[in-house]
Parts: structure tokens; sequence; C-alpha cells
């Protein structure tokens, strides 16, 4: 219906709009005409965050699965929490949010330009601190000071989840309040043993100091979703979830919207659809196909996502293709109102480029495509696979469009 003044109803006490959204919107000139407050997102979830006792999930890679994750568990519980994630959930019909009746908020905290110090929450977790949003942070201390000011921000009595397996990271962060942290190391107040991967299914023993709480069997593959998982369980253990309930959840567990989620198998083998945007979560990807498909080749469709992070990340994206087969490279998808004119010039083709060269650096053939448009992707897929093949289409903008076109589910 587009946007115009004559959309805001005469009733409306607030609008609450997305940072995208300019200044110069008809709509949002017409609330301030009429002196309606005017919200973004998150400055209205952060007002809202306040009147609950507030579970923020926070993280570079991983803060949608994990919230998703604690929600069902606390669910399962009995504690009727409300639910916010970043992404679509199957059990919150298709939607991010499930409203509960309780006073209990479990909430997605986005890094992105500092969003996540909106929150003053009464516990946190903290999947993992990586270098990103570098067109809004300065460099990687930054990143660090916004994570630990804001675990300063939570209430006295409250408590923070730390991920130790990420040591420059999350593992890192200075907190003056209680910590817990969990890893594979025998300092972490809470350790992973016992790993295994079979079929389909992963698993891992969880520890608290020596005591063995038993098994977790999770149905979705990586081994960060082994971390996603812990970070989880602990949060719920610790506010009083039995660790029966907890693994019940967590095996029960079937992923959300475009983590790992397999669209279809149209040509004998898997369509996965992931939203993963960062080198990390490209090469754990990858890694994650490779333990639950071992036998099968891997095609990797990726669109990188914004020029600026593209360009700061260039080496680390070259590298995190390695564990595919075949590689397919979309144009890169901008990203309005971010994109710098110093960032015009880079290009997926540069990334091609440079992975046939980093190629040739380890004596490695393998098939490189470019490709403009989706359109052309369509075709470059088809030039590299085979029958059997895992094809893993990764990317934050719209590259989902050819997994569902892939696998004979195409929309609008």
């Amino acid at each position: 219906m587009g946007h115009d003044a004559a959309n805001l109803p005469a009733d409306v006490d607030l609008v609450v709009r997305t940072s995208a959204v300019p200044d110069d919107n008809p709509e949002l000139v017409e609330a301030r005409r009429r002196n309606i407050r005017n919200l973004t997102y998150f400055e209205f979830l952060g007002q809202y965050a306040d009147g609950k006792r507030t579970v923020a999930v926070a993280g570079t890679n991983g803060k949608s699965t994990t919230t998703a994750m604690l929600g069902l568990i606390l669910i399962e519980a009995g504690f009727d929490p409300t639910v916010i994630v970043g992404t679509k959930v199957p059990s919150f019909d298709g939607g991010n949010l499930r409203l509960g009746g309780s006073n209990l908020l479990v909430v997605e905290a986005c890094e992105h330009q500092a969003h996540l110090l909106v929150f003053r929450p009464a516990a946190a977790v903290v999947t993992n601190v990586e270098e990103d949003h570098l067109d809004y942070y300065t460099d990687r201390q930054h990143i660090m000071d916004t994570f630990e000011q804001f675990l300063s921000q939570i209430r006295p009595e409250g408590f923070v989840v730390l991920n130790a397996n990420d040591s420059d990271g999350a593992g890192a962060l200075q907190c003056s309040g209680r910590s817990l942290r969990f890893g594979s190391g025998e300092e972490a107040d809470y350790r992973l043993g016992e790993i295994m991967v079979g079929d389909g299914v992963q698993s891992f023993h969880l520890y608290k100091s020596e005591q063995d709480l038993g098994e977790i069997e999770l149905h979705v593959p990586g081994r960060f979703n082994i971390e996603n998982a812990a970070a989880a369980a602990i949060m719920a253990l610790e506010h009083g979830a039995s660790f029966e309930i907890v693994r019940k959840a967590l095996s029960e567990y079937s992923g959300i919207w475009r983590r790992f989620e397999v669209v279809g198998e149209p040509y004998g083998g898997p369509v996965i659809s992931d939203y993963g945007h960062h080198p990390v979560a490209v090469e754990g990807t990858i890694a994650a196909a490779r333990e639950f498909y071992p036998d099968r080749k891997i095609v990797l469709v990726f669109q990188p996502h914004h020029r600026n992070r593209t360009r700061n990340l260039f080496d680390r994206f070259v590298k995190s293709f390695d564990g595919a087969d075949s590689v397919v490279l979309l144009e890169i998808y901008d990203v309005i109102g971010r994109e710098g004119d110093e960032d015009a010039d880079i290009s997926s083709r540069n990334l091609m480029e440079a992975v046939i060269e980093h190629d040739h650096s380890r004596g490695i053939e393998r098939q490189i495509r470019y490709a403009a448009s989706l359109e052309e992707g369509f075709a470059a897929i088809h030039s590299v696979l085979a029958p059997g093949a895992v094809t893993l289409v990764l990317g934050a903008g719209d590259v989902d469009r050819l997994a569902r076109r892939l696998s004979g589910k195409e929309t609008d």
C-alpha cells in the first residue's frame, strides 16, 4: 500500500519503526506533526524489556539459535516466558514471537550499531565475539568494549553465561558481576565432554564442576550448536529447570528458519539454506555439513552481505570456503543505507579471483563460479552440481530464493 501520511490512523499513540526508515518518511513526518511519540524497534524493545525479568542472548553468531533453544526449554519447564527471536521459529506458528503469561522475557540482543545496549537484563548469554559490523565499530577492541558495557548493565543480582571456548572473544570478556563460563577446559564452571557425532545426531555430556549431569542429544549439526545448546542448557538450569526437561527439549529441537534448514532433496542430496554471512559462520556451516554428510560432495553457494563487511573480512572469507568441493559466488548483496562510496569497487569477482589464487597456492583445483544475479546463480549451480551432492545456500540477502527454487518451492 506504500507509505503515506493517510496510513496513520487517528487513534495512534506510538509509532515503532525500523532504523532503516528515513526521517523524511511521510508517515514519520505525519507522526511528528501530530506530536505522536515514535521509537526505533530497539528503543521500543529496550523499554518493553525494562518491565520484565529479561534474559538477553548476545553474540556475533549463534544468538538466534540459542534464544530459540532457551525459550523452548523454559516453555517445556512451565516458566511460560515471552520469547523474541531474530528469525522464525516453527513452533511459534511460523513467527518469531511467543507471548507468555509470566514476567520472564527471553530476547535476542543484536550487536549491530550497539543495539544490545538498550537492555539492562537480569541475566545474559554471550555465545562468541567476532569482528563484524566494521562500518559502525572502529576495530575489534571497540566491539569488545561494547560487549563489556553490555555486561556492566546486568542487574546487580544477575549473572552472565560466557563461552570460554571462544577464548579471544566471549571467553576474554571481563565482568564485575557473577559469571559462569562453559567450555572444554577443566577450569570451566560447566564443562563439555564426550562429544560424539553420528548419523544425523550429535551428543555431549554436560559437567558442573566434577559432576556429570548427563548426556544431551541434538538432531541439528555443527560443533557450534553444541555450544549454543550448552549455553541454553546452563541458563535454564540456573533458572531452576531440571536436567531431564533440558535434555528433552533439546532432543526435540528441530531448528529455526534459515539455520541449516533442509529445504528439500531435489537431486538426491539436501539443499540447505542458512543465514550465515560471516567467515566463522561459513566455515562452521561447511564443517557441520561434512560431519552430517561425510561421504557427499559439498557445493557452496554464497552471497556476501554488505560490501564493507566483504572488504574488511576479505582474506578470512577466501579461506572460509576451503571445506567446499565447489563454490558459486553471487554478487554482493547491497545493504541500503550502509554502503559507502569507498566500498563501491569491491565485488564477488574479486573474491572468486582470490579463491582461485588461494587454491593454486595449495595445489588445489575446484570449480569456482561467479554469478552477477540470482538467475545466473541458478545456472551456475547446475553447472557444478553432482547427483547426491549437498548444496549449501548461505547469505543474509535474498539468496534463500535460490534454495527454494532449487527445491521447487519458490515463493514470490
